[in-house]
């Protein structure tokens, strides 16, 4: 009997230090890991989880798009006018320019990549193009610049330009600007910029300089003439102004009467000459 009760007793013990050891895990492991938690990460729109693909590196804005690498040719669309610009805040020209700006490193980062590997550049007019766009956004802001200082000050607000002649007597535009130093003391603008000019070989050039540019305006004229001829044989019943307006350095009643402006055709069939 006193051993059965000793069993007992000892059955109870084993059960209380069983349950204080699993009391004791517990609160361990709730604080490790509280109860809430899961060790299944739920993946949920809340979350900081995301399918979109990493931002592009800032430096392959210098490239052009991944669908147009290895294409013979690329759409693109024409150029800025003025008349376009001109409609345009100061704000947008101003975000346009960069955008231009932008478009043109890309565009000679390209050409430079496919002309290492001798490879074809598509459509190398596009850089033509965004020259083109940043000229008349240019002459746009150039235009309300002008515009503000004649309506506030009178006059265009551009640095004043004249004509000069170089070293081989040939006239050049000069932009003046001021100097802290006197032109007959700064030496380091006496030599950069030489207004003068002299000499048998120099006067030789600017006569046959204007020889070569005498010929290639006499040259000019005459293939306008050659032009205006063919118009004539060609379309005896064309718009004279017209022609006249387009080409002022031609003589269009001269031409008319040329023997080459004549038509070559047969008059038309009439009763009153028998076949």
């Amino acid at each position: 009997m006193a051993a059965l009760v000793k069993a007992v007793r000892l059955s109870g013990a084993v059960k209380n230090v069983s349950m204080f050891f699993n009391s004791l895990s517990l609160s361990v492991n709730s604080r490790i890991i509280p109860p809430t938690a899961s060790l299944i990460p739920r993946i949920c729109p809340q979350n900081s989880y995301s399918t979109k693909p990493p931002p592009p590196h800032p430096l392959m804005a210098f490239f052009d798009d991944k669908k147009n690498w290895g294409q013979t040719t690329v759409k693109t669309g024409r150029s800025w006018k003025l008349d376009e610009l001109r409609i345009k805040s100061n704000e947008d020209l101003h975000k346009l320019w960069y955008i231009l700006l932008k478009e043109r490193n890309m565009l000679m980062t390209m050409e430079h990549a496919h002309a290492q590997e001798w490879e074809y550049f598509p459509n190398p007019e596009r850089i033509d193009k965004v020259e083109e766009s940043m000229e008349n956004l240019e002459k746009v802001v150039r235009e309300r610049n002008q515009a503000y200082h004649y309506l506030e000050t009178g006059v265009h607000g551009e640095r004043p330009m004249k004509t000069v002649r170089d070293q081989l007597g040939l006239r050049r535009w000069y932009k003046m600007c001021q100097h802290p130093i006197p032109k007959w003391l700064n030496s380091g603008f006496r030599k950069k910029y030489i207004f003068s000019h002299g000499g048998y070989a120099v006067s030789k050039f600017l006569r046959k300089f204007k020889e070569k540019m005498w010929l290639a305006r006499r040259r000019g004229i005459t293939e306008h003439k050659a032009i205006v001829r063919k118009i004539f044989r060609r379309f005896p019943n064309v718009d004279v102004e017209a022609v006249r307006e387009k080409y002022p350095d031609v003589d269009i009643d001269k031409a008319m009467k040329c023997r080459r402006s004549v038509a070559h055709y047969v008059p038309p069939e009439s009763d009153d000459f028998p076949q």
